[in-house]
């Protein structure tokens, strides 16, 4: 059976891209210069057949322009380009009579896909500071757009994170490769993900569908669903030109793409625009509810730049309205990053700067708050009504977190002033909380929901991490009356002077309860801390109470550094609170400080800044001590479900008495046709954990911790070492183990802060002390090994400064190689006991040493591989017992080590070894002067100078070779025997060199 390796999954790869109607070439029949990664030839025939006015010399003027960029570094080189490719470059000449012409160039024809030509490239070789080899390259008129990278879906050591471990590489190697890259995607065939090349794999995501109405969650079926979900040429070229974009972030390039989820929300809002935009249709466009931290900001931002180039809009205004200024700043700094695809956005901070800029006729994207569509107080009264500013149909008001604010149709109501202020104008909604099905206002105001983004699939695709929500209720000295009349209420009145919102702040406030607040904070995230680091917030009900229990925490032994953000006013304010007053400037610096997962600064006290359109990826956990419901207390609870690293989950602490409030928002979520819950019961975490705890000691045979706390050392190391010996019986079992232990040690880090875990964790310690152990015998270290290191061990609960395996004393398994299989390890791994153990790390020992000697002695290396492989398939069958094993597998290390000797004796290199033996074995044909060396060296060294890129596949190049070694062999061998030695030693140089020159 042909062996099954990473090229079956780019074959699959290629054949689906050739039903799309790709076509496929091998990489090394592209005609080019190997240096240059653009098929110029291929870019002028474009270029030609689609601009048949134009003149060579201006043909060739835009060639340059399209393949050479301006950036000292590559980020800024990517930019350049993409914008040529997707806006175009304008070209000037002068024609027969001297007049002066203009044309404006587009590399790739985004109107009518067949016009352009669709290549797929396999094992593109590229020369630069390296030799690489791409496996698979997607070229659009000769431009290489997308890169793809493969690794082996039936090799257990490697995943995708080798594959991206690869294209970084690449990216030092072969940079000019990625100067044209808009995607790049990794795959085992298992797993598929698409990102951006400069992108940390954390931010590579799956594409999940393939019509926007259906959703794959099955990895088998990633790659398939990535290829006829985004590769349709209609599609990807639209993806090239409207969802790709770079931020500059002063200076340093970042460069985003859409995911799924907002690929097809986008494109059904930009169809419910062509369909539904007024005069046409009833300006109605949509809702579109994609979930809290989904990329909502980016979404808006995509669909404004489209909505800008579309012809039939005219150059249309965009008013970006939300109901706060903080969400207004927040959102108004994505678009401003965004430019490359909105363009120069206008903030207006007055209602008069707001009127001015919704009179003009220019278009644009304009940001406002929805009060600054408010009746303006004149001299002689206040209007009667809002005058109109503007009645061209090309405007589309989008409108963030679409709720009740909107809906003021009373007179002199926002929604109405809108509506008076821009009778033609279209409007489209965007929420990330809940939409209720039965509000009719909802769809009065902006139509259907055209696409929904819920908490259940956000969560299933790591796009957000799940919510747990633990109560840990202070109670408050107050009547049941006040809770009532705040509960009676639609919304929370956070208003310092209603009565029922002070009386309840003045409850929170009092001194003991803020005390026993402080103390709980603290110790619960200490406990928190204890096993996944990050950062917490604390929302309180007013700014005093802010101030409040940031004194009652920092008064606290070994609280670590916390701080107050929220607005002052220093000719109120008391001077106590003057160190809690700050700048914008340093407003901001403040932000950094909290958004750096380094930075000491740990806690945040807020009161309502903060909690809507701010992302801190590094916060796990938020202290709710404010009575909040409904949109308000989804956007605040939000803050905790921004995805970082392999934090596992965010978890929101109740101490003032909001469940019922969630019960309600998960009610109208649900209602709304959303799936999943806005917060889980912490409850559900513990229980869960408590099982996972049970399954993984279930699968060690059980064990009980007082009792191993009870053994003496030498008892210790015998049950330890055994349990390992145990898991390491097979890779299944091995494998699971490991998953498993993973699962359990995420949900300890989820719920440490629980004291009904602290009895588990000595257990856990002891369990993951195991795993620890076992993969350092299984796996070899290595970066894409490295994980992070937020979710820590518990291990120092368990096993103390006891070592499991006593090899582990002997060698340092980080390192193991080759060379230390000596007399004194053959002796170790020779005694009875722990042969699972042993034949694992001789299997780890054998495999890094394969890997690393392959290309030197092909024939030789791929037997020792299959002798492997036999050995351990027959052991593991119970055909083979575990003394032969360990025997077999010693006797394979000792070949490696008698290679070694040998070369060295001979006074060899290591490629040179495999001729020696190649042309010793034919020792009796030789009629040779002098040592076997002397003829080897004079024959490696023909063969390497006559090497050349792909030189199997020429036959110029194998015949300039063979007659090199010809004239080495000629005289030294019968000449009725040439022929058979030379082809010999072709059939090896092409094993050893055939991938010249990443192997030299």
């Amino acid at each position: 059976m042909t062996q099954m390796i990473e090229i079956t999954v780019q074959k699959a790869a290629i054949e689906c891209l050739q039903e799309l109607g790709y076509t496929y070439k091998e990489g090394n029949s592209l005609q080019r210069d190997l240096k240059k990664v653009v098929l110029e030839e291929e870019l002028r025939e474009f270029l030609v057949s689609s601009y048949p006015g134009v003149p060579a010399t201006a043909i060739n003027e835009a060639l340059s322009a399209f393949t050479q960029h301006q950036g000292m570094d590559l980020d800024h080189r990517n930019r350049d380009f993409h914008l040529k490719m997707t806006q175009g470059v304008s070209i000037t000449w002068k024609d027969a009579s001297g007049k002066e012409q203009a044309r404006h160039l587009y590399p790739i024809n985004y109107k009518e896909h067949e016009k352009n030509i669709f290549v797929c490239a396999d094992e593109v070789k590229i020369i630069g500071k390296n030799s690489r080899r791409a496996d698979l390259v997607i070229f659009i008129n000769g431009i290489p757009v997308v890169v793809f990278e493969f690794k082996n879906m039936f090799d257990p050591e490697v995943g995708v994170e080798n594959a991206h471990g690869q294209i970084e590489h690449y990216l030092l190697d072969i940079p000019q490769l990625f100067d044209f890259n808009a995607i790049t995607v990794v795959s085992d065939g298992m797993e598929t993900l698409h990102g951006m090349y400069n992108s940390s794999l954390k931010w590579f995501a799956p594409w999940k569908s393939i019509t926007g109405d259906d959703i794959e969650n099955k990895e088998e079926f990633q790659l398939e669903t990535l290829l006829k979900g985004l590769f349709p040429k209609e599609t990807l070229l639209n993806y090239l030109q409207n969802f790709i974009f770079h931020e500059d972030h002063n200076g340093k390039i970042i460069k985003k793409g859409a995911k799924y989820h907002q690929y097809w929300g986008i494109q059904k809002a930009v169809d419910s625009a062509v369909d539904n935009i007024k005069p046409n249709g009833d300006g109605r466009l949509g809702v579109i509810w994609h979930t809290q931290g989904s990329g909502k900001s980016i979404s808006m931002a995509i669909l404004s730049g489209i909505l800008r180039q579309m012809p039939e809009m005219k150059n249309p205004s965009i008013i970006i309205q939300v109901d706060r200024s903080d969400l207004d700043q927040q959102l108004y700094e994505n678009f401003v990053l965004a430019k490359d695809l909105v363009g120069e956005v206008q903030h207006a901070d007055t209602t008069l700067e707001l009127r001015d800029l919704l009179s003009s006729d220019g278009g644009g994207v304009i940001f406002t708050t929805i009060e600054k569509f408010r009746l303006r107080d004149l001299e002689t009264g206040k209007e009667a009504a809002h005058p109109v500013l503007s009645e061209r149909y090309n405007v589309v008001v989008m409108a963030d977190e679409a709720h009740r604010t909107q809906y003021g149709f009373h007179k002199g109501g926002f929604a109405q002033n809108i509506r008076l202020a821009l009778p033609n104008a279209s409007f489209i909604g965007f929420t990330g909380t809940p939409v209720d099905s039965k509000d009719a206002e909802t769809e009065h105001v902006f139509g259907k929901t055209i696409h929904t983004y819920d908490i259940e699939q956000a969560v299933k695709d790591g796009a957000t991490v799940p919510i747990y929500y633990e109560p840990k209720m202070i109670p408050l000295n107050i009547k049941a009356d006040y809770f009532k009349e705040l509960e009676d209420t639609e919304e929370e009145e956070d208003d310092p002077n209603n009565a029922v919102w002070a009386a309840i702040e003045d409850a929170a406030g009092a001194e003991d309860r803020v005390a026993k607040l402080a103390n709980n904070i603290l110790e619960h995230y200490k406990a928190r801390t204890d096993s996944l680091e990050g950062k917490a917030m604390v929302v309180c009900m007013s700014r005093r109470n802010c101030v409040k229990v940031y004194d009652a925490l920092t008064a606290l032994d070994n609280c670590p550094e916390v701080a107050v953000v929220m607005t002052t006013n220093i000719g109120k304010d008391p001077k106590e609170w003057n160190k809690h007053a700050r700048t914008k400037d340093a407003m901001e610096g403040i932000k950094k400080r909290f958004r750096n997962p380094e930075d000491p600064l740990k806690i945040v006290i807020v009161r309502d800044m903060w909690l809507t359109g701010f992302d801190a990826p590094c916060v796990h956990t938020m202290y709710v001590d404010k009575i909040m419901k409904g949109h308000n207390l989804m956007q605040a609870i939000a803050r905790v479900n921004r995805v970082f690293e392999d934090k596992p989950s965010g978890l929101v602490v109740d101490f003032i008495g909001i469940s019922g409030h969630l019960a309600s928002a998960t009610k109208k979520y649900t209602g709304g046709g959303g799936k999943g819950k806005p917060a889980l019961d912490i409850d559900l975490a513990v229980n869960l954990c408590f099982e996972k705890l049970a399954e993984v000691k279930d699968m060690m045979g059980g064990f009980d911790a007082e009792e191993i706390n009870t053994m003496k050392q030498m008892e210790l190391l015998k049950w330890s070492k055994k349990m390992v010996d145990d898991i390491l019986k097979s890779d299944t079992i091995t494998d699971k183990f490991l998953k498993e232990e993973r699962n359990l040690s995420e949900l300890v880090a989820m719920t440490s802060s629980d004291k009904r875990i602290w009895d588990i964790q000595e257990e856990v310690g002891i369990i993951q002390k195991i795993r620890q152990t076992i993969r350092k015998i299984k796996f070899p270290p290595g970066p894409q090994r490295e994980k992070n290191e937020r979710i820590k061990d518990l291990i120092s609960k368990s096993l103390e400064s006891q070592e499991i395996v006593d090899l582990a004393k002997m060698y340092d398994l980080d390192k193991i190689d080759i060379s230390i299989i000596d007399h004194r390890f053959q002796a170790i791994v020779k005694e009875k006991g722990e042969e699972n153990i042993k034949v694992e790390l001789l299997r780890r020992i054998i495999n890094d040493e394969l890997k690393v000697r392959m290309p030197k002695n092909i024939k030789k290396m791929k037997r020792l591989k299959e002798e492997l492989d036999k050995v351990l398939s027959d052991y593991h069958k119970n055909s083979l017992d575990s003394i032969a094993a360990i025997k077999h597998l010693l006797d394979i290390a000792e070949d490696f080590q008698k290679e070694d000797k040998r070369t060295k004796e001979l006074g060899l290199t290591e490629d040179e070894l495999a001729f020696y033996d190649l042309l010793s074995t034919n020792d009796k044909l030789l009629n040779k002067e002098g040592p076997i060396q002397d003829l080897v060296h004079k024959v490696v060294d023909s063969v390497k100078k006559n090497l050349q890129l792909d030189w199997t596949k020429k036959e110029d190049a194998r015949a300039a070779i063979r007659l090199a070694v010809k004239k080495e062999l000629r005289g030294k061998v019968p000449f009725s025997e040439l022929d058979k030695l030379l082809k010999e030693v072709i059939e090896q140089a092409e094993g050893q060199y055939g991938d010249w020159p990443i192997e030299a």
